[in-house]
């Protein structure tokens, strides 16, 4: 038997929060980077989507959302403004949940282009859709999320380094 005291809950959830932060920060990085990478391609992902809105719209939408969740992903890997990064990262993962589960209901065979390039995918040639995966995927990071919103203070952040008031001690 030992005779360590146990950690406490104040001392145990600063370090979940840590590992929640570095997970989402570092999806939407590596999501973003990828999509960065070849922006014509993040449009066609976009557009594969069949949503009733403007080509201009889609090509806004293909070009803009690499960089916010490049510069997201940042700023939650970094631990600043935690409870509101955290916050606008779960809004986000709500809404790639709701457009994947919209291109499974309209029976769309898709990529989602959420960490790969995204685009209509070819049947014919093997390629399967992957929409429990993708959103058992992003419930996950949903999870993260919220746990971030509940629990902001976490190690080695900017807000602890600021020391921005999260009703919590860090």
């Amino acid at each position: 038997m030992s005779s360590e005291p146990r950690p406490t809950a104040a001392q145990v959830l600063p370090w979940v929060s840590l590992v929640a932060r570095v997970i989402l920060g570092a999806v939407f990085i590596v999501a973003g980077v990828l999509k960065l990478t070849d922006l014509a391609q993040s449009v066609i992902a976009v557009r594969a989507y069949q949503f009733p809105i403007s080509p201009a719209l889609e090509s806004l939408i293909g070009h803009a959302l690499p960089i916010v969740e490049v510069l997201l992903g940042l700023v939650i890997l970094a631990g600043l403004a935690t409870r509101w990064s955290g916050l606008l990262g779960g809004l986000m993962q709500i809404a790639y949940i709701g457009v994947i589960i919209s291109a499974w209901a309209r029976g769309l065979a898709i990529d989602c282009g959420c960490l790969t390039p995204g685009g209509v995918l070819n049947l014919d040639a093997g390629q399967k859709t992957a929409y429990a995966l993708d959103i058992l995927r992003d419930v996950g990071l949903l999870a993260c999320a919220v746990w971030l919103v509940i629990f902001p203070a976490s190690r080695f952040s900017l807000d602890a380094w600021l020391k921005v008031p999260t009703n919590e001690e860090p």
